[in-house]
């Protein structure tokens, strides 16, 4: 039941997120970055400004609701490459093994021992701010955990029968990987591919707020973050909403990635009454 719930929670939360940032134009009330009046600068929340103004008399529903775009863009491309890297390496490696695998396994090692937004720190001050950027900073860092769970399904699956069976018939090793590995490992892969979404919008955030990520005056929920911590306790609500923006979206990542493990997982359902 507890899965259940996690999955319907998670991904409730989750098509809010993913609904504000498609129908953005639509249900913003003003223009995120050219709509500034400093003559309306700071207002506190009420019916003409539903979240507030920032600092340049700027909307903030309307950034919140821009920057989801930005921050689930980030969070979905950056995955992605993470998704693919991690993928390729772990499958090969565990297929494979030999010396191949034991450069990947160094090399994954390596890079576990080094934080990740440390790493991605270095990326971006030598390729600078910028959405290019952030997302190859973050599409090469964080595909560690994905390779060791590839790499460990591969070792578990590659002396399954219907393995053997296929190199038998005379399939080829990117044929195996392809059409026998990797959808029987799809479930955990997708797994942690959904919780690695909502490390990638907390890596943006981080990023952004250090004034690394996007450029302003583009709204990201990090920036936002960035922009309003000088004025946190005389404005509040500069930081209050797209902080929350980001706990309710990272939120429901986690959730629905929860809950998949708990469908995908045959002794998690083996355990439910």
């Amino acid at each position: 039941m507890a899965g259940r719930a996690n999955l319907w929670i998670g991904g409730g939360l989750v098509a809010v997120a993913v609904a504000a940032a498609l129908f953005a134009p639509w249900i913003a009330t003003h223009d995120p970055v050219l709509d500034a009046n400093l003559m309306l600068s700071e207002e506190p929340p009420g019916r003409a400004f539903w979240f507030g103004t920032d600092t340049q008399g700027r909307d903030i529903w309307s950034r919140v609701v821009h920057g989801a775009r930005i921050s689930l863009t980030v969070g979905l491309v950056s995955q992605a490459m993470n998704t693919i890297i991690g993928t390729v390496l772990g499958v090969t490696a565990g297929y494979w093994g030999g010396w191949w695998d034991d450069v990947v396994s160094a090399f994954t090692n390596i890079l576990l021992a080094i934080p990740s937004l440390i790493f991605a720190l270095a990326i971006m001050a030598v390729l600078g701010p910028g959405l290019g950027s952030l997302l190859i900073a973050l599409g090469l860092t964080n595909w560690t955990f994905t390779a060791r769970i590839a790499r460990a399904q591969a070792l578990a699956l590659k002396s399954q029968g219907y393995v053997q069976a296929a190199r038998v018939m005379g399939y080829g090793d990117l044929a195996i990987m392809m059409r026998e590995l990797l959808p029987n490992m799809a479930g955990p892969l997708i797994v942690i591919a959904t919780l690695g979404i909502g490390g990638a919008i907390l890596s943006e955030a981080a990023l952004s707020f250090l004034g690394l990520g996007i450029r302003p005056p583009y709204p990201s929920w990090g920036s936002m973050l960035s922009d309003a911590r000088d004025n946190i306790r005389v404005v509040p609500w500069l930081a209050a909403f797209p902080g929350l923006a980001i706990f309710l979206t990272v939120l429901g990542l986690n959730l629905l990635g929860d809950g998949l493990r708990d469908l995908l997982d045959p002794q998690s359902r083996s355990r439910q009454p």
